[in-house]
Order: structure tokens, then sequence, then C-alpha cells
């Protein structure tokens, strides 16, 4: 198994959190996918030749996923404000699922398995040039998700009273846009914000986790295994727990 990521760079960051290139040689693996605040575009590959496209919602429960071997996936990893402005339309129908999309969306059938420095400079320069003829941006929305993709915020008041946005529509905004209100969202991102003390061998609550025992339970609710269990990564089974190779 390798994996990969190329981050994006400048105004992108706002709606892109990462490119990323899986590659499954030997034998069928299995990974539990967790809940991580963001939704992927996935093109795959079998034996070199492309095979399918498809978007997932946004996992808000862990999910088990068999790569066949043989297998390869160019993706992008979006953070939520990309579903309005980039893709315009919502993505809380396909909560915790995912959708098949056409092999010529963003010509993406067109790429070879061996071109993912290409397909990566091509779709930031698709989405760059998208990005210019935007209607104007909802600068609340905007710093609502820099607020909490930094792990800022601590609560929904708090974030509320930062973006001078009143929690009623935040929340409204939430459930029609993505299928989940905004608590719902800030405790999956503290969750995900726990992967990198989790694999270090911290499995000690950090980032406003009351104490160890809320800080069990909720890495039970979004990854169905305990931080121990979460440290040992057996077989890679939580690849987003694994150390990716930056590109």
């Amino acid at each position: 198994m390798r994996y990969r990521e190329i981050k994006p760079v400048g105004f992108l960051t706002h709606f892109v959190q990462c490119f990323w290139e899986y590659e499954n040689t030997e034998t069928d693996i299995e990974h539990t996918i967790l809940p991580d605040g963001y939704f992927d575009l996935i093109a795959e590959f079998k034996n070199g030749i492309f095979k399918s496209l498809k978007i997932t919602g946004v996992w808000t429960k862990p999910t088990n996923v068999i790569i066949p071997k043989s297998t390869k996936m160019f993706a992008i990893r979006f953070k939520l404000l990309a579903t309005e402005y980039l893709f315009q339309q919502e993505i809380k129908s396909i909560l915790d699922t995912t959708k098949p999309l056409p092999a010529d969306f963003w010509n993406i059938n067109k790429y070879q398995s061996n071109e993912f420095e290409s397909f990566v400079s091509d779709i930031t320069y698709r989405l760059d040039n998208s990005i210019k003829h935007l209607r104007e941006i909802d600068n609340r929305k905007l710093q609502l998700f820099k607020f909490v993709y930094q792990d800022k915020p601590n609560s929904v008041k708090e974030l509320s009273q930062r973006v001078f946005w009143s929690s009623r529509q935040i929340n409204r905004y939430f459930n029609n846009q993505f299928g989940f209100s905004l608590k719902e969202f800030l405790k999956i991102t503290r969750f995900k914000s726990s992967f990198k003390q989790i694999s270090n061998g911290d499995l000690y609550p950090k980032n406003d986790f009351f104490d160890q025992a809320h800080f069990i339970r909720e890495v039970r609710k979004y990854a169905g295994a305990t931080p121990k269990e979460l440290y040992k990564n057996k077989n890679d089974r939580f690849i987003q727990l694994s150390k990716p190779k930056q590109g």
C-alpha cells in the first residue's frame, strides 16, 4: 500500500485540503474510513485503466471499505465550502455514502494511472479558474470554515460571535447544505484533530475534551475503536492515522 498527498496553495486552500494518491498492488486491503470533516472526489483505476469516478458525502460514522489489489486512486479532499461554491449544490443527500459521477466529469477519465502530478496540476488550474469567476463569497462562511479547520473555535456560541452570524442561521445553513448541525461538525473536526496525537502515541485528551472518559467515548463514537486500537493501527486499518508521504 502506498499513499501520498500534495497540498494546494493560495486561495484554493479555502476549498481543498489536499490531493491524494493511493495504490494497492499486492492483495485486497480493508480500511476503516473515519469522519474528518471533509468530502472526497475519487477516480479509481484498475490494472492501470480508468474504472470509475465518484464523490463521497461527509462521513459522520466509521465506514469499512475493501480496496481490491491492483487498484490506484487519484482524489481530491474538499473542505465543505466547496459544495456551495465549486459544486454549487448541497451534499446532504449523500451523507455517509457515495454517488457515482460521469466518467468525463472535469475530463478526469483522460488521465493515465501514472499521471498523478498532471492530474493535480490540471485540476488545480481548473479550480483556480473557477474561483476567479465565482460570485462574491459570503465572508461569514469563509471565516467560519477557516476557524474550524484551524481548530480554533470551542463552541457554536463562540464561533457565532467571531463571524457575526447567528447560531440559528448557521445551523439552518448546515442542515440544509450538509445534513448535520454545526455542533456535530465541531465534534467531528475535534475528533479529527486528535489523529496526530493518537498516531504519536499520546492517548490522553487534548483539544477541549473534558476528561479521559469523554475522550474515549468520542473516539469510540467516531472510530468504532479505542484510542489504543487507533494508535496500534494494525495493517494500516485506519489509513488517516498512517503518515503520508508529502508531495
